[in-house]
Formats: C-alpha cells, structure tokens, sequence
C-alpha cells in the first residue's frame, strides 16, 4: 500500500535524505520548506501522515497543529523537536500530535516511527468494532462516533480530537480504572512517563467542557494513586 506523506521541514539536508528513506519504504512523499505553505498544503488533500517540524519560518509547527486539530482534522502528526524544546513537545501533543522525534534522530528510527502510526491508523479503521456507527449514551452525554459528534443535554461541545479519543475510550469501559501510562498508550499510541500529565491536562479540559461542576465532577473521577474512570450512571427508576 502506498502511504501518502507531507513533510513540513524547512532543513533541506534533512527532508531529502528523509524522502529518500521514506520513498524506500513505499511513500509517496511532498515537501514543504515554509510553514505557511505547509499549512496550505496540509489542508489541500487527505494525508496519510504529516512530519511537522515546530520551528519553521512563517507560521510554527504548534500553530499548523492547533489549527488542523481546531477544524478537526485527523490526519496523524508526527513532530519534530530538538532536545532544548520539551515544553514545546508537552504543547504539541497537548494540542493534538500523535508523535514527536528529537533531532538529531536516526532516519531509520523516523521510517520506524511513520510506519508505526500510519499501521495503527490503518489496524483501526479496518477494524469494525471501532468504526461501526455506534451511539453511547452516558448520563446526559450523547456520543455519535460516526460524526465525532458530543452532545451534553442535547447541546453539542467542541472537543479536540485527543479530547474525543479520551473520553470515547472512557465511555466504552465504563467503570473501569485507567492508569495514566494505560491512557497514554491507549489514546495517544505510546508510554512515556515524562508526559504523564498531558493526560491530567486533556482530563482537566474535559471536565471543563463535559462537567456543570468541574471541581467536582460526575462523571470523568480521579481514582487517587492510580489513575482515572467514567462513572457508571444510574438509571432513574421507571414511574
């Protein structure tokens, strides 16, 4: 199969020894040098995957992210950082990245880490128990995962993809206890216990969106020293 790739790097020296590997490991691969451009190109056509440098001349690397994630699109991230920017790979991933590389990386391991995501998103839409049109209510929640689409009291809340990811993965093990290295792995695809907080952070947003008191929220609970669950709602009894 033959994956479609945007790099948005504006070093020349590595998008072209990365086109070549990744033209190797059967890629169809477009380039862009200046973010704004990269952007443009970004929200063109469908991708397979996007290589999204964070410094780039024109608009940044986080600004691209926000701003795809903000109009909902899917299309896997893959960030590409340097050692001295950890608050920016936290931001990222914040905002919606599904990876990040520090360079100086090895091209062997960025060819790794595309074929890696873009097999994860491959094995989930084929697989018919996560892409059936399901409704899950919860409460006074309404959750369509064919449109992506929440509503709270029949009035829909924007929610990030990751944001939907999380709380989707909540409403299909109701009750259960989640740790936030088993969060990490199930929504965002890895461990890394450095950035164990990006899941208290998307935790804290959704109660703010999903919750009437967030402080004391009903439905998203901490379960303290070990992680988070969705409370199982009461039916009210029948009159």
């Amino acid at each position: 199969m033959l994956y479609n790739l945007l790099i948005i790097e504006d070093d020349p020296d590595i998008v072209e020894l990365a086109k070549i590997h990744l033209q190797d490991a059967n890629c169809r691969v477009s380039v862009a040098h200046h973010g704004t451009r990269g952007y443009e190109l970004a929200v063109s056509k469908p991708w397979d995957l996007i290589i999204l440098d964070l410094v780039l001349p024109g608009i940044d690397g986080l600004e691209i992210c926000r701003r795809l994630r903000s109009q909902n699109n899917v299309t896997p991230i893959l960030m590409l950082t340097v050692k001295t920017t950890e608050t920016d790979r936290i931001l990222g991933l914040e905002l919606g990245a599904d990876d990040y590389l520090t360079k100086p990386f090895s091209v062997l391991e960025l060819v790794a880490r595309v074929k890696a995501i873009v097999r994860r998103v491959r094995d989930r839409m084929a697989d018919p128990a996560l892409n059936r049109n399901e409704i899950v209510e919860i409460g006074a929640l309404h959750i369509d995962t064919n449109q992506r689409l929440i509503k709270l009291d029949n009035k829909e809340i924007g929610l990030t993809t990751k944001e939907f990811d999380l709380l989707l993965h909540f409403a299909r093990h109701p009750g259960r206890v989640f740790s936030r290295s088993q969060l990490l792995d199930a929504v965002w695809g890895f461990q890394h216990d450095t950035y164990e907080h990006t899941v208290n952070s998307h935790i804290n947003r959704l109660r703010t969106k999903i919750e009437r008191n967030p402080p004391k929220p009903r439905y998203i609970l901490t379960v303290r020293g070990v992680g988070y669950k969705l409370a199982i709602q009461q039916k009210k009894p029948e009159t």
